[in-house]
Formats: structure tokens, sequence, C-alpha cells
């Protein structure tokens, strides 16, 4: 083509060529097409927050009917009926707009109720013929009035029909359900808030016109995301607020539990703004593959319909669980960032806009809309009360209103007769030909009379509103309120002012929201986020001394500090401690069965309990049996040291009287168990500890027999040796207590033994107990039968429990509670008293 050619020839004849320049068609077809993008399809109305096609959807079902009250219908017939009406474009366009329109996770107020597979944030919805929707009783307040002559109406595309220019809104739609959207040169980017917050800034600038952002943002701290989450960062949202462009983190809110018996996990609740697990899922996936992200064993979706949103990624053993999830936010889009773009129409120009600027255009639009409403229902009173007042008169002569309209020869001529006989305009002559003669009824003239006075208060309530421009904002302000409240939600969205700092929880949100005025307070939701703060947490479990401890109800934990456990009077759920051995958090200890099986157990897969002052509370622990494989009726006793570190002999008792002391060895690879003592069959092993050479042995039997000697008595053997006789016991007797006492410490240590019927459980009789100190039993020789320690009381036979260590002793009953012990008694055999509650363990 020729690039002199003008544009301005006249319009060509069938079948005529005429030249254009192509720079110039470019230019102007582009600018075309920009403006259509723009103004009809990509950026939404400042006013009532919705896009072309949106607010052509919600107009056409709520011409169809589709309200909260009626069935739903097929999407497709939705579809077709905005496409084949309003809206020129492709089904597919007005369905993917009706979808989202529906989607709880994208909607903050959704306003469509849609009934069938409307997608997740990783998969797209089912086909419009498998779907069905209606209106949402939100989108209601959205349309509410619109045939009052609220808004604007125009021709559709061809002309047939008449569509409004914006739906007359009766809340902040853009600022509440937000925006997204790419036009030519321009794109739109507006996150959710919470419909209560919104209204109560809202309804404080209308009343103070004057408001500052400050004022607002104390009403609106940030954006309310319908998934929840954290947002990280306000000082992208005062500038968004302010300039309207703007940026913040969004973070997925996290908790760590145990999720198997030597695991611990990161459970996240809530993820980021459209952000969905499957995408999460991949992401954590490249970066373990990557090495990007270290201490991650797995991570599984186990969210459904009841439970919400539940994503548990495994923690490695010897790692931090808040360093693993500071990694997590740092590669995965577990913390994403929102680019805030507030690009929307102001009469008919697109602007970028601020919270201040957002809200005046919305109550500009409202007032607008109750105002053009108040005049549509003044006009249709004030016609009313004409006809009321014209029946009134008819009424009055109702046989001579009868002897006129038949004396005439048509209707005209008894309209015109009227109106000359009665002094009646020609409205009310009309409404008077067209009415059934019941309505001329004595009756009639009551309600017309009532009827009467109502229109004159109505009326002159209307007009007041509109002389009054106080009384219009305060009819603006009650509505809004009465929106806030009929669909208020709770907050959701927890906001930080920076990492780990300044939380501002949802219950403050709602107290600022309510305090900005009126109904529709926020509800109380407590949202519950784990951050990772500025202070950095290392990755792995630093190796450490530390404390394991078995307690006599079978729990195991451990406690920071190369100290023991102090002997304290503290009486604490769980406290009676039968095993401490040192070790460090990523060691190992040996786990001593009644098998004669050592197993060993990870330090640092055993749960960390807080020392309270100088006793721990061993609240929270875990069984000994979830971190230690053992079959079944297998038995842990006791908790040793293990490695090349470990000097002293573990001391062994068996039920039928054998003692061993062994060194079980060079620390085997993780995960090892080996035998330490071959048993007689039937035999088992009572106890397992430590014990130097200078140390006593003592062993308790269940004929009430106690036998004290010296641990340098019995040389070590190795693992595959039987021991040898350590007490002598009589037919049917058995060893129910082992242990070793330090030299040093035997004038501090006492002996307590529980007594019962034969064949009786620990706690499950009401044996006596007796506490004595354990120099008044002197020490014999190895092998032989000791002395007694405890003469029984009518129906007591044996000794169900026994324990030999350095005062004070604790006991426990069932459940681990505590139990106090009678005091001590001097006699070696005499009787035990009757305690307050039967006792199951003591340590």
């Amino acid at each position: 083509m020729s690039k002199s050619a003008s544009t301005q020839a006249p319009p060509p004849d069938d079948g005529e060529i005429v030249e254009l320049d192509l720079s110039t068609e470019m230019r102007t077809s582009f600018l075309e097409y920009a403006y259509s993008v723009i103004y009809a399809r990509a950026l939404p109305d400042a006013r009532d927050g919705l896009k072309p096609v949106q607010r052509r959807i919600l107009f056409q079902m709520d011409r169809m009917g589709l309200r909260p009250d009626r069935p739903h219908v097929k999407c497709s017939r939705v579809v077709g009926d905005v496409m084949g009406r309003l809206h020129p474009h492709g089904d597919v366009a007005i369905y993917e707009a009706l979808v989202r329109q529906a989607q709880p996770f994208t909607m903050r107020l959704p306003l469509v109720d849609g009934h069938g597979n409307f997608g997740s944030l990783d998969d797209g919805p089912a086909a419009a013929r498998y779907t069905e929707a209606r209106l949402a009783a939100s989108a209601l307040a959205l349309t509410a009035d619109i045939d009052e002559d609220t808004v604007d109406f125009s021709p559709n595309y061809d002309y047939t029909l008449t569509e409004p220019g914006v739906l007359p809104a009766a809340f902040p739609n853009l600022l509440v359900n937000g925006a997204s959207g790419i036009a030519v040169g321009m794109a739109t980017n507006m996150p959710p808030h919470n419909l209560v917050e919104v209204v109560a800034a809202a309804r404080h600038l209308l009343e103070h016109p004057e408001a500052t952002l400050e004022d607002l943002m104390a009403l609106v701290p940030g954006p309310d995301l319908p998934a929840g989450g954290v947002v990280v960062g306000l000082d992208g949202i005062r500038e968004a607020y302010r300039t309207g462009r703007g940026k913040f983190l969004t973070r997925a809110t996290a908790h760590i539990e145990s999720i198997g018996p030597r695991r611990k996990g990161i459970v996240f609740t809530e993820l980021p703004y459209l952000v969905g697990p499957e995408k999460v899922i991949a992401r954590i996936k490249d970066a373990v593959a990557s090495k990007k992200l270290q201490g991650v064993t797995d991570v599984n979706d186990l969210t459904d319909r009841k439970n919400g949103t539940r994503l548990v990624v495994g923690v490695k053993n010897g790692y931090n669980p808040e360093a693993v999830l500071a990694q997590l936010y740092r590669h995965t889009p577990l913390e994403d960032s929102f680019g805030i773009n507030n690009v929307c129409l102001v009469e008919g120009q697109p602007r970028t806009l601020g919270l201040r600027g957002l809200l005046e255009v919305f109550l500009r639009h409202r007032t607008e809309v109750v105002t053009r409403r108040t005049r549509f229902r003044l006009e249709r009173r004030r016609e009313r009360a004409h006809l009321v007042d014209g029946l009134l008169i008819a009424i009055l002569d109702i046989d001579e209103v009868i002897a006129v309209i038949r004396s005439s020869q048509d209707a005209e001529a008894a309209r015109t007769r009227l109106q000359q006989v009665f002094d009646l305009t020609e409205v009310q002559a009309a409404y008077i030909l067209e009415l059934q003669l019941r309505r001329l009824t004595r009756y009639s003239v009551i309600e017309l009379e009532k009827e009467k006075e109502e229109l004159a208060r109505e009326i002159g309530r209307l007009e007041a509103v509109l002389a009054d421009e106080a009384l219009l904002r305060d009819v603006v302000s009650r509505e809004l309120a009465a929106v806030a409240e009929e669909f208020g939600t709770p907050r959701r969205t927890v906001l930080l002012e920076s990492s780990g700092e300044d939380v501002v929880g949802a219950a403050q949100v709602s107290d600022r929201a309510e305090a900005g005025g009126g109904p529709g307070s926020a509800p109380r939701h407590q949202a519950v986020a784990l951050t990772a703060g500025s202070t950095q947490v290392p990755l792995t479990v630093p190796d450490v001394p530390c404390q394991v401890l078995l307690s006599a109800t079978g729990l195991v934990a451990r406690t920071s500090g190369p100290e023991p456990v102090a002997r304290t009077g503290a009486r604490r759920p769980h406290d009676a401690l039968t095993s401490q051995v040192p070790a460090t958090t990523r060691g190992t200890v040996g786990a001593v069965t009644d098998t004669g099986r050592l197993v060993l157990m990870d330090v640092v897969s055993v749960p960390e309990v807080e020392r309270t002052g100088e006793a721990p509370s061993l609240a929270g622990c875990a069984p000994v049996h979830q971190l230690v494989d053992t079959a079944s009726g297998e038995k842990v006793v006791g908790l040793v040291p293990v490695g090349p570190a470990q000097t002293d002999p573990v001391v062994l008792v068996t039920a039928q009287g054998v003692v061993k002391r062994v060194r079980p060895g060079d620390e085997p690879r993780n995960g090892q168990t080996w035998g330490v003592i071959s048993l007689s069959e039937g035999d088992r092993v009572v106890c397992a500890t430590t014990a130097a050479d200078s140390d006593f042995l003592a062993l308790v039997s269940s004929d009430a027999q106690l036998l004290r000697f010296q641990a340098a008595r019995v040389r070590p053997q190795g693992r595959g040796a039987a021991g040898m006789a350590g007490i002598s016991l009589r037919p049917g007797a058995r060893v129910v207590f082992g242990g070793a006492v330090p030299e040093e410490l035997v004038a501090e240590a006492v002996v307590v033994t529980v007594a019962g019927a034969g064949q009786t459980l620990p706690g499950t009789g009401g044996g006596s107990v007796k506490v004595t100190p354990l120099d008044r039993y002197p020490a014999k020789g190895r092998a032989t039968a000791g002395v007694r320690t405890h003469r029984f009381l009518h129906g007591e036979h044996e000794l169900v429990l026994a324990w030999v260590g350095v005062a004070p002793v604790r006991a426990v009953r069932s459940g681990g509670r505590p139990t106090p012990l009678p005091e001590p008694d001097e006699r070696r055999d005499g009787s035990g008293t009757q305690p307050d509650s039967p006792v199951t363990g003591v340590g």
C-alpha cells in the first residue's frame, strides 16, 4: 500500500479498492482494541467493583430469577443467556467469570452459589453442562433496587435490550472481593478485604469526611485473604493505601507437632492467597532434589472437606523444625509476594486509587443510588396518594358515579364526564373506571383512609431525606451496617508488622472495626501462625549435653544440661524417675528389655522437656515403646549409656536371682540391637543400671528378702554369658527389684516395699507400704538369702513392688499421679501401712 494514500477517502463502492496508510491504520485499530479491552473487558468499575462480564452475569441471573430461594440451574443455560442477550464474546470467557465468582478460595464474599465441581487452586472446574448455579445472598445486595431507577441503563450490543452500566452495589465490592485483570498497557491486582472492616471505614468516612488515611487504616489495617494465612510487612500495604501501589508478603499458617513416635512435622493449615497444595508439593520436591532444602523427609496432603487444609511436611531427626520452616518459606510458595495495583475505572477513565479514593468513589455512587431510589419512591407514593384521593371522592357518592358510567356511550365519554362531574384528573378517572366493583365497599373506605395517612407519612419522610444531606448520609450508613451485620465474617488473616514482630491479631482488628461504628461487629477469630523470626535458628539440633529420663510409668524424655536432675521435693505428674542417663542430643542410649536385648535409641528423637526449677515435669513426653522397637509383650526395664566413653559396666538382674555385669562394647550403627545376657527358660530381666566396683548392689525378692553386697563381687562378663547367682531364692519366689547405690550414698538410701496378695499386679490391691533406711540392712555375701525386709499382714502374701535408691523417694499411682508415702520405719522387718491410694511405681 502507498504510505501517501489518504485515510479520509470516501467509503468505497462494491468492488472498489481503497488504499490506506498502514501505520495510520495499525495505530487506529490498536487504539480501538486497547480502548475496548480497557473499558469493556479487563478493568473493574470502582463503583460496584465488577467487570462488564461479571456485571452482566449477575444482572442476567437476577432477571432469570435465580435467587437463593430458587433451585439451581445448569451453568450452560446461564452462559447461553448472558452470551445471547448481553455479552458478545465466547462462552468459555463467560463461564470462567461465572466460576470465579463462585469460588470461596478466590472471593472473600462469593457472589454465586455453585453446585458441583467449581474447581480448586490446582484443578479447573467441570464443564458448564455438569455444574449448576444460582445467585448467592450477597449478590442480592449488589442488584437490590435496580428496578427503582437507581442506575442508568444502556442498549445491549444489538440494541434489542437494555443493561445497567453499573449495579446499585450496597457494599464496597471492589475492596471486599478484590480484582485482577490485564488490559493493554495497564493491569489491576487488588487483594480482598474483610467486609466488616471496610464497611466500618466507609461509615467513618461518611460521618467524618476530613478523616485521614491513618484514621481509615485503624479500621482497615490490611487485606483479609479468603484462605487466611499471614501477611508479613505492613509498610507495603500502607504505601498501597496511600498511592494505590504496593507490595506485601503472604505466608502460610503452620504449627509443629509430632507426626509419629520419633518424628516431628510441620503442619500447614492455611496457604497463601491463590496457592494450591499441589504447587507447594511440587516446589518442595524440586527444592529437595536440588539440595536447596534440607531436613525434609516427606510431604503429604491430608486436606479434606471436614478438616480443611492440612499439608504435613516431615522433618528429619536432628533438624530444627523452626529452621526447616524458614527454608520452606524461602524456597517454596509457602511464602509468596502480592503486588497491589489499584487500577479501576472512575467515570469511564482508568485511575489508580488508594484506600481513601476507593471509599470516596463508592460512597458517591451509593449516595447517588439512594438519592435516585428515594426520588423514585417519592414519585410512586405521590402517584398512589393522588389515586387514593380520587377513590375517596368517588366512594363518597358511589351511586352517582355508577349512574354517570352507565349513562355514558363509551369509556372515553365516561372518563370525560367523571372528570367534569367530580373534578377528577384524567389519571384518577381512568383508574376508577378500571376498578372492580367489589373494591367500592364501605370497608374499603377505612382501608383507603389508613393508606392515605401512611402515604402522607412516607412522603414526608422521603422529602425530608432529599432535603437534608445529613439524613441521606444516615440512610446510607444504616444500610451499610445492615449489610455488614448480615454478611460479615471473622477476619481470617493475621497481620505482622515485620517477620515475627508486632502481630495484629484478629481480635484487635475486630475491636477496631466495632469501634468504627455500629452493627456488623467483627467476629472473634483467633488465628495462630508460626513464623520464623529475625533470630537465626540453626538448621540441625546442636550436639550438646543432656539427660535422658525414664519414668516409673514408662515415659521417656530428655532435658538439657550436663547436670543430673536434682533430687528435690517437688511433686509433679510423672516425676518418679527410674532411670537417668547422661548423653548428648545427637548421641544414643541403650534401652534394655526384659528379654535381655539392648536396643539403641536416638536421643534426638526423644521429646525434650524443660526443667521447672530443679525438677522437670515429664508431661508431654512419649511412651518408651514408641521410640524402641519391641516385640509384643516385651518391656523396657531400664536405660543405660553406651559407647566407648562408658566406663562402668551395665548391671542386669533377672527374676530368677541371676546378676550380671557386662560391657556392651563400642556403639554400633544406629538402630542396631543385640543381646546382653543369655536367659534361662522362663527367666526375664527385671532391672538394668550401671555400677562401679565400689557400688553396692541391692536385690529384693517377692518373699520380702533383701540382699546387699558390693558390685566388685560380680566380675564383668561378655555379652553371651548367662551371669552368676545373685540371691538365693526359696521355691516360688522371684526377684522384684535390683539396683545399685553408690557406697558414699548408702546412708541416704531407702528401701520401699509394697506388699499384696498373691498373683496381684502393682496398684490393683490394697497392700501395705513400708519405707526403711538401707543402712539398717547389713551387707551379706553374694548368692545368699539376705535378710527380711517386710512383715506381711493378714491377706498379704508377697511383695508386688520394691525399690532401693537415694532419698527422697517418689511414688505414683495410676496415670502417673503422685501419691504420698509413709514416714520411714527404722524396723527392717516391720509391717507396712496402708497408703492413700494404690502405688503403681516408685522412683
